[in-house]
């Protein structure tokens, strides 16, 4: 975010530092939901079959649970399955991200599904956002595996014609 709002990089790649949309995907999408709550000048949100990381480590340990920790380590440097694991069961109330929706529930927020085991949470999400008194949350369902390799297209179309829809920029 510090990179995206320096004054020679807003200049340089002509940002407007106050139109920045988080976008992510799984664990990513809980870190695009993180750092929206956390830091009230990003615009909106886009959470992409989102992993509630938090969520995940305070119920009862389920094996597809587990196997998301073994195979999401190896992609972050300086952990271990057993490591990221901890540190989630460590914050896993403050890392639970439908506890995000009343920070969130003044800016734009799309939820995106998939046929996987983030579906209900992503609803939770929704339905968090609702409670809060949102009327900028958006979920769409895609019939697709979590990485939604045979639907990349839709995926991309989905994303752009949301941000489409945005507020236009402040005139200067």
């Amino acid at each position: 975010m510090e990179f995206l709002r320096d004054a020679k990089n807003v200049t340089k790649y002509r940002i407007d530092p106050k139109r920045i949309v988080v976008i992510g995907h799984s664990m990513g999408g809980f870190i695009a939901a993180y750092t929206a709550a956390h830091d009230p000048e990003v615009s909106a949100v886009v959470m992409i079959a989102a992993w509630n990381f938090g969520a995940r480590v305070t119920r009862p340990v389920q094996p597809e649970g587990m196997d998301t920790f073994w195979s999401a380590s190896p992609r972050m440097a300086g952990t271990t399955p057993e490591g990221l694991y901890a540190e989630a069961k460590a914050h896993g109330a403050e890392w639970d991200y439908v506890s995000y929706a009343e920070r969130l529930k003044t800016r734009p927020v799309l939820i995106l599904e998939a046929k996987d085991a983030n579906t209900a949470d992503n609803h939770a999400m929704m339905e968090g956002l609702s409670a809060a008194g949102s009327s900028l949350a958006t979920e769409k369902y895609l019939e697709a595996d979590h990485v939604f390799s045979d639907h990349r297209i839709a995926l991309q179309r989905t994303i752009l014609e949301w941000l489409a829809t945005l507020p236009a920029p402040a005139s200067k």
